[in-house]
């Protein structure tokens, strides 16, 4: 263990003595500072300093000719600083190597874990492979800072996306990096998202008039893709939601009852489609594909589709309905109902609430249904009392 005062003619000059693979020159000036010289010619520096436990470690610095000597005996210093109050600086650093990326968290951990607990968990792939990851996955955890989840929302809100949406975005994060510290993943010490509000979602209500159902069903007859378009045309004439028609199987289907079985619908439990004439027309018109099981696959994967968008946003354009979103068709099965003076909990049925809170969303509809019939006697008695005025004399 040579002893040596380092200084940089020593570090320039010194060599490896024949016959040896490396050898090591300790610091006269500073405890445990070393010099490692190996028999190819490369130098490195390092500290040497005992643990918290009193275990003697080895810390590198950095190679002799990409750090000065001066640079090298300051870290060295930091080094046996930190080791003195109680911090392992090679424990740090290994953790800090194995802090993963975002990105590398969201693919390898999080994303297997969620797909056998959360029914939604495509909703969440979706969320992270078209926001969240292209914006901030090059990060590692301990990277990712409250500011970068504030500049992806502002970058969101920009562009135009609903509240919906970026609260999904912070709900998501919220959790990802909850299970993150949970499991004990390195560097996830703060969660990022832990300080942003979701704020309150635009209940936005659209619902289509007869005449626009009349050119969504003209355009939805002559597209070119007939598997989609029969999906949302029976989206359309149930109300049912969109995972629920896209993902239905012939075996499902009661022909003698008029309904369709969804084992699992959003409640997590099983309910019932009430189909009507037009909607077992729809069906009987489908030719089912050999050896598949589902009614409306996608003619690429043979899988259900995931979304319906391309198709959607083809329709609605062709038909003059930009701003018409695919589960409006759910709102306007329900004001065709209401309005036509099917009563709410009928509705509620139908449309496979669990809660009447959420068909009460309807309530104005029948209230507009009723002040119409009121003012069809209104203008019945208005006429009689025309009519029964005495003519002036001519």
């Amino acid at each position: 263990m040579p002893i040596a005062s380092l200084h940089l003619h020593f570090v320039r000059r010194v060599t490896c003595p024949g016959g040896r693979r490396k050898v090591d020159f300790f610091d006269t000036r500073l405890s445990g500072f070393l010099l490692e010289v190996r028999a190819s010619g490369g130098k490195t520096y390092y500290q040497r300093y005992r643990d918290p436990r009193g275990r003697e470690r080895q810390f590198r610095i950095g190679a002799a000719d990409v750090l000065t000597l001066s640079e090298a005996r300051r870290k060295g210093r930091r080094i046996l600083a930190e080791a003195l109050l109680g911090d392992d600086p090679q424990v740090r650093r290994q953790a800090l190597r194995e802090t993963p990326r975002l990105r590398e968290f969201v693919i390898g951990q999080y994303l297997p874990f969620v797909r056998n607990t959360k029914r939604s968990w495509r909703t969440d792939e979706t969320v992270f492979r078209i926001h969240i990851l292209p914006s901030i996955g090059r990060l590692s955890l301990d990277e990712v800072s409250s500011a970068h989840v504030a500049d992806l929302l502002r970058k969101m809100r920009a562009r135009g996306y609903a509240s919906g949406t970026t609260n999904r975005v912070i709900v998501l994060l919220r959790f990802a990096f909850n299970l993150a510290k949970k499991w004990g993943v390195p560097g996830a010490l703060e969660n990022p998202a832990s300080c942003f509000m979701t704020e309150p979602d635009v209940c936005r209500q659209r619902f289509l008039s007869r005449e626009e159902v009349q050119r969504l069903t003209a355009a939805l007859d002559s597209d070119e893709n007939q598997i989609a378009a029969k999906a949302i045309k029976l989206l359309l004439l149930t109300g049912a939601r969109r995972n629920e028609i896209t993902h239905a199987r012939w075996e499902c289907v009661d022909w003698r009852n008029n309904t369709l079985v969804v084992p699992v619908s959003k409640t997590g439990r099983p309910r019932v489609i009430t189909l009507n004439a037009a909607a077992m027309d729809l069906l009987r018109s489908i030719k089912p594909i050999q050896g598949n099981p589902f009614i409306f696959p996608s003619e690429v994967t043979g899988r259900p589709c995931p979304s319906l968008h391309f198709p959607w946003s083809r329709i609605r354009r062709r038909s003059g309905l930009l701003s018409v979103r695919l589960h409006d068709l759910r709102h306007s099965f329900a004001s065709f109902l209401v309005n036509n003076g099917v009563s709410l909990y009928v509705v509620q049925g139908l449309l496979g609430h669990t809660q009447p809170r959420m068909t009460q969303r309807y309530a104005h509809l029948a209230q507009e249904t009723l002040i119409a019939a009121a003012e069809v006697v209104g203008a019945v008695i208005g006429a009689a009392a025309i009519s029964d005025r005495p003519r002036s004399a001519s």
